[in-house]
C-alpha cells in the first residue's frame, strides 16, 4: 500500500509541475496528454525538387537549393546527368529513387529533358498517387499524358515577340543558333519557324546557325568555345546590329559576353531572366542576402551594360520565370499533400501560387493546343504556358 501511496504522490507531483502549480486541476495534464499523440499523428510529406545540374542550368539548380533552405523539412533534392540523353537509365533511376520514400508526395522536374516521359511513366506505376509536375518539357506532345502539370515559357509568343523586340534593339540581322537535338522538340522547331516569318515581316535577315551539341562529344565547354568564337565572325560579316538567341541554356553566358563585347544585340536569352547568363557574362557577384532578389539583379545588369556600352542593346523578363516555377510548384505541391485542391489540376491554385511567389507579378496563362489525327486544335488543359513582358536595359 505504501508502495501505491508512493506513486499516486510522485504522479500527482509531476502532474503538479505540469499545470503550472494548479496541482488541484487535474483537466490540465490530461489534455497534455492527450495532445502529444496528435502530433504525433500529424501527416508527414515530402517534395521532390529533380533537377540539371549547375554546370547545365544554374538557375534550375538553384531553384531547388532555395526551395529547400525555405522548406528544409519539407523538400529533398536530385539532379539528372549532364549527358542525359546517354544516361537515360540514370536519370529514370534517379526520379524512382525520390518516390521510393512514401512520404513523398510530390515530384516536380526542371527542366524535363528528353527521358522524363519514360521516368513519369516508372514513378506513376510506382506510385500513382504521387503529383508529377513538369517544367519545360523537350517531349511537348506526349508530356500531357504523363505528367498531371506541365509548364514552360511560352515559346509560340516567343516566336513573335523576340522578334519584335529585337527589332526595337535596333536588329537588323537575326543569328539563331540550335543544333538537330533541339530541333527534334516541336515547340522550339514551330518557334524557328516562326521567327523566320516574322523576321520576314519586320526586313530582319533570319541567319540558321547550327551549333555544336552541349551533350556531344566536345561536351559543354566545346559548345561554349564555338559561341566565343562564332559571334565575332558573324557580326564582321553582318554588322552590330544583329541579334544573337541560342536555344541552349549552356551557351547563355558566353552568347551575352561576346555579343556585349562587340557591341551586338541580345533581346531575350533561351529562358527569360535576370539571373540566366548575366552574372557570369558581367561579372555580377552576389551576395548572399540578395540571392534570388530579381530587382537587384536588374539594376546591377543596368549599371554594368551602361558601363560597357550596351545600354538599349539587351533585354529580358523582369523575373526568373525557371526559378519562379519551381517555387510555385513546391507552393502548389504543399496544397496537393495537404488536401487543399480540387484535384491534380486545379489553374486557379496554380495561378495563385505564381502569384504568390512572384508578389502579384503579371504572367499570363494560356494553354497549350495540339493538334490530333485529324488535324483539329486538342487544347490540353493540364499543359500551361507563361508570358511577360520584357524589361529593355
Amino acid at each position: 500500500m505504501k508502495k501505491v501511496l508512493a506513486l499516486v504522490l510522485a504522479f500527482v507531483m509531476v502532474f503538479g509541475l505540469v499545470g503550472c502549480a494548479k496541482p488541484a486541476e487535474p483537466a490540465a495534464p490530461a489534455a497534455t496528454t492527450e495532445q502529444a499523440p496528435a502530433a504525433a499523428e500529424a501527416p508527414k510529406y515530402k517534395i521532390a525538387v529533380y533537377t540539371s545540374t549547375v554546370s547545365q542550368n544554374e538557375e534550375e539548380f538553384r531553384s531547388a537549393e532555395q526551395a529547400q533552405k525555405k522548406y528544409p523539412d519539407i523538400v529533398v533534392t536530385q539532379t539528372y546527368p549532364d549527358n542525359f540523353t546517354k544516361e537515360q537509365e540514370t536519370l529514370i533511376s534517379n526520379a524512382l529513387a525520390l518516390v521510393s520514400d512514401p512520404e513523398v508526395k510530390v515530384l516536380i522536374m526542371n527542366q524535363s529533358v528528353p527521358g522524363a516521359a519514360a521516368a513519369f511513366d516508372k514513378v506513376r506505376a510506382a506510385r500513382p498517387d504521387v503529383l508529377i509536375c513538369s517544367y519545360q518539357p523537350a517531349e511537348t506532345d506526349i508530356i500531357a499524358e504523363k505528367a498531371d502539370v506541365v509548364l514552360q515559357a511560352d515559346d509560340a509568343a516567343m516566336g513573335y515577340e523576340i522578334p519584335k523586340q529585337a527589332a526595337a534593339l535596333g536588329a537588323k540581322v537575326f543569328v539563331h543558333y540550335s543544333f538537330p537535338r533541339h530541333m527534334s522538340y516541336p515547340l522550339l522547331a514551330q518557334r524557328r519557324e516562326v521567327f523566320k516569318t516574322e523576321c520576314a515581316k519586320l526586313g530582319i535577315k533570319f541567319v540558321d546557325a547550327t551549333a555544336p551539341d552541349p551533350t556531344g562529344d566536345a561536351g559543354l565547354p566545346g559548345a561554349q568555345q564555338f559561341i566565343s568564337e562564332d559571334i565575332p565572325r558573324k557580326v564582321a560579316e553582318y554588322g552590330k546590329d544583329t541579334n544573337f538567341f541560342s536555344t541552349n541554356c549552356g551557351m547563355q553566358e558566353p552568347l551575352l559576353k561576346t555579343a556585349l563585347a562587340q557591341g551586338a544585340i541580345v533581346a531575350q536569352q533561351c529562358c527569360p531572366s535576370p539571373f540566366h547568363g548575366y552574372p557570369g557574362a558581367l561579372g555580377i557577384s552576389i551576395p548572399p542576402e540578395k540571392a534570388g532578389d530579381s530587382e537587384f539583379m536588374l539594376g546591377e545588369i543596368k549599371t554594368k551594360l551602361a558601363a560597357a556600352g550596351g545600354t538599349g542593346r539587351f533585354s529580358t523578363w523582369p523575373f526568373p520565370i525557371s526559378m519562379l516555377s519551381t517555387a510555385a510548384l513546391v507552393e502548389y505541391g504543399k496544397l496537393y499533400a495537404e488536401g487543399k485542391l480540387t484535384g491534380k489540376n486545379d489553374p486557379e491554385a496554380l495561378k495563385k501560387a505564381y502569384a504568390e511567389v512572384s508578389n502579384g507579378a503579371n504572367i499570363r496563362f494560356t494553354n497549350y493546343t495540339t493538334k490530333d489525327k485529324d488535324g483539329k486544335d486538342v487544347t490540353q488543359e493540364n499543359f500551361y504556358l507563361l508570358w511577360a513582358d520584357y524589361i529593355t536595359f
